[in-house]
């Protein structure tokens, strides 16, 4: 009899043990798929709260909250984008408070010129970043190279233009939003004359209040001290839940 119950008992601990084996090896592998490159990237509300625990400058907040009058054209909730599939889960725009700060006090200085932001994108995701590499198929001429994360993925960077404030309209930029062709580039001038005033006008605003540009996209800014912020994979589901 008791020879039976040990062979029971051994029984259910290989079984235990092979469960508990199975579910190390799925986490394994899900983190490899989530992230290949091991990076340090923040992917928990649990990691995101010792952040803020650390440096308040960490926390995101809504562009919507906090720039006034700002438009939103958020192309990855939609299938409007170079992808051709909806990305994001929500068409929301979020960013480092300290990001956030400097959109409000260039937005307010736009206004004075009747003019205004429309953001595209601000904080990435860095599993749309892995998405964005595949559908691209490795070329990083315009998608951030996944071994080293997007400085949207750290909440410090936007992709905006610029809007009259009477109509709403787009003022006339080099390309539209997200253009892989050579007249995207901020030094391009083989261009309207208007066109290549209202770039040097968003580019200008933007540097005096701490950005930087990147040579390929007219509409990409970088704020300052980006690297003093984590790669993020946290939802804007989560970013919502931990707001309220």
């Amino acid at each position: 009899m008791k020879t039976n119950q040990y062979i029971h008992i051994m029984k259910l601990l290989n079984i235990t043990v092979a469960i508990v084996l199975l579910t190390i090896i799925s986490c394994n592998r899900q983190t490899e798929k989530n992230n290949p490159y091991k990076l340090k990237i923040l992917s928990t509300s649990e990691e995101y709260l010792n952040s803020l625990n650390e440096n308040n400058d960490n926390e995101f907040v809504d562009l919507n909250d906090w720039v006034p009058g700002v438009v939103l054209d958020i192309r990855y909730a939609t299938s409007n984008n170079f992808t051709g599939q909806v990305v994001y889960d929500s068409p929301r725009a979020f960013a480092r408070k300290p990001v956030a700060r400097a959109l409000s006090d260039i937005q307010q200085e736009l206004k004075t010129k009747g003019l205004g932001l429309k953001v595209f994108d601000a904080y990435r995701p860095y599993s749309a970043t892995l998405r964005f590499y595949e559908v691209m198929q490795g070329d990083t001429n315009f998608v951030a190279a996944p071994w080293r994360g997007s400085r949207h993925n750290r909440g410090c960077a936007v992709d905006v233009t610029l809007i009259n404030l009477e109509n709403g309209e787009e003022l006339e930029m080099p390309t539209p939003f997200d253009d892989f062709t050579e007249k995207a580039a901020i030094d391009y001038m083989d261009l309207p004359e208007e066109a290549v005033k209202n770039r040097q006008l968003l580019i200008e605003i933007m540097t005096r209040h701490g950005f930087t540009t990147i040579p390929n996209e007219w509409w990409h800014f970088d704020y300052k001290n980006w690297q003093d912020f984590d790669l993020m994979d946290v939802t804007f589901e989560m970013l919502d839940g931990i707001r309220k």
